[in-house]
């Protein structure tokens, strides 16, 4: 009789999710540690995860989330969602006030923007296979 096994996701999938983990872990703080003060923000913890729908968020007490996958970007884009998550230690919302805090800062927010709308979907779906 044969064993029917669970579909396992591929070893080499968590390999790589760890890999990006590692090296995020490495550039991510730095570039938080170089814009906070741009934006003239503070910020508390940061923590590197695997997500399937965010590329960062930040608390209310100024904890930062970011996806490892962010990793697989071009550098700008990285920094576009850096800076965009320590606006948010001044606008805690998507308004309008929100945007100028980021475009007084970056202004290639709008492109980096369309480049993660256009390319976000299918580095997101790399964690799915």
């Amino acid at each position: 009789m044969r064993r029917v096994r669970k579909k396992a996701k591929p070893k080499t999938n968590t390999e790589l999710i760890e890999a990006l983990k590692k090296q995020a872990k490495v550039v991510i703080p730095e570039k938080v540690k170089h814009y906070a003060p741009i934006v003239g923000v503070d910020y508390g913890r940061i923590t590197i995860r695997c997500q399937r729908t965010r590329w960062g968020s930040c608390s209310s007490k100024g904890n930062l989330n970011f996806n490892c996958l962010l990793m697989l970007m071009p550098d700008e884009v990285i920094d576009s969602v850096v800076v965009h998550e320590l606006c948010h230690r001044k606008q805690m919302n998507h308004s309008a006030a929100f945007y100028s805090e980021i475009n007084k800062v970056f202004p290639a927010y709008k492109q980096c923007q369309k480049w993660l709308k256009e390319n976000g979907g299918k580095i997101m779906r790399k964690i799915e296979a």
